[in-house]
């Protein structure tokens, strides 16, 4: 119940959300926060929350998982110089790797969590966030 209180308000801004099928669940020592939203902002926007409370991510005892695959978005070209570009779970560097976009690959752009990071859907619909200086409008 303890990190229920730690991460209340980012519990409240998912029910304010009306993050879909909605699940807080706690599980040796990490709770988990999953559910759907049709808004890449809305992902973001608890990202962010997550951030605040936990600077950096480094806590280890929260896994967000928000599936914004309904969200519409514009499509973008991978550019990176000849490699994949990493798909991550959250914004930033210390967040898993969950994926790849190839190079050249053309990719949906959710939304953009700050000026570094773009949240992305690939075409076999795999989600999170990328480098946002590797994509160019297609």
């Amino acid at each position: 119940m303890a990190l229920q209180e730690k991460y209340k308000e980012l519990i409240n801004a998912a029910q304010r959300a009306s993050v879909r099928n909605l699940t807080v669940t706690e599980s040796d020592n990490v709770l988990y926060i999953n559910g759907t939203v049709s808004d890449g902002q809305a992902k973001d926007d608890l990202w962010n929350i997550y951030n605040k409370i936990d600077p950096d991510f480094r806590a280890g005892d929260l896994i967000l998982n928000i599936d914004a695959s309904a969200a519409a978005g514009t499509k973008a070209k991978v550019t990176t110089e000849s490699s994949n570009l990493n798909i991550r779970k959250g914004p930033g560097t210390d967040q898993e790797i969950i994926g790849k976009a190839a190079h050249n690959e053309i990719v949906s752009v959710l939304s953009k969590a700050n000026e570094q990071w773009s949240l992305i859907r690939t075409d076999k619909g795999k989600e999170g966030y990328v480098y946002t200086q590797y994509l160019t409008q297609a």
